[in-house]
């Protein structure tokens, strides 16, 4: 009986092992356009005090429409959101042909959640600031069409441009 019992557990266990899934190794590898991406996010700023930087990049963001939804000051985080149309023209047009041609309804995207996170880390001296910028997008039947990170440079630059002035203005408290 425990013979049979060792047996048993032996097999079901070789069959739980064989059914479990691997992460391909590549799975965890940074692609060579991550750092690329990164130092578009991330900037150095001369300066230790995290919450002034952190303060001056929720009045950024407010700046560029975001509504803050969360703030964590002690541990150098904010987050912030907006909604936006996503009605794109093309894609509307698009619809209109597959429903005159083949009588066929197609969804089309209809609006967007962009959210925004800013992320400062101590760097000696300096304290490094990261922003990135996700949407997501809902098409007319209610249903997530698109999830994806924007990674358009002029996003960001804009985003540090005015950051730099802000925090230029506080600094010399103009």
């Amino acid at each position: 009986m425990l013979r049979k019992s060792l047996c048993l557990l032996l097999a079901t266990s070789m069959v739980v092992s064989g059914c479990a899934q691997k992460i391909p190794k590549e799975a965890l590898e940074l692609k060579p356009e991550s750092m690329q991406l990164r130092l578009l996010q991330t900037r150095s700023f001369e300066t230790k005090d995290e919450k002034k930087l952190l303060n001056a990049g929720a009045g950024v963001l407010q700046d560029l429409g975001f509504n803050i939804d969360e703030s964590e000051t002690k541990l150098g985080v904010i987050v912030g959101s907006k909604d936006r149309d996503a009605v794109e023209a093309g894609q509307v047009a698009g619809a209109v042909v597959m429903a005159v041609l083949f009588r066929v309804n197609m969804s089309v995207d209809k609006n967007q959640k962009i959210r925004a996170s800013v992320v400062t880390r101590p760097n000696g001296n300096k304290t490094n600031l990261r922003v990135t910028f996700q949407r997501i997008v809902w098409n007319t039947q209610g249903q997530v069409s698109k999830t994806e990170s924007i990674e358009d440079a002029k996003i960001y630059q804009q985003f540090f441009e005015k950051l730099s002035k802000s925090v230029f203005l506080e600094a010399n408290e103009i």
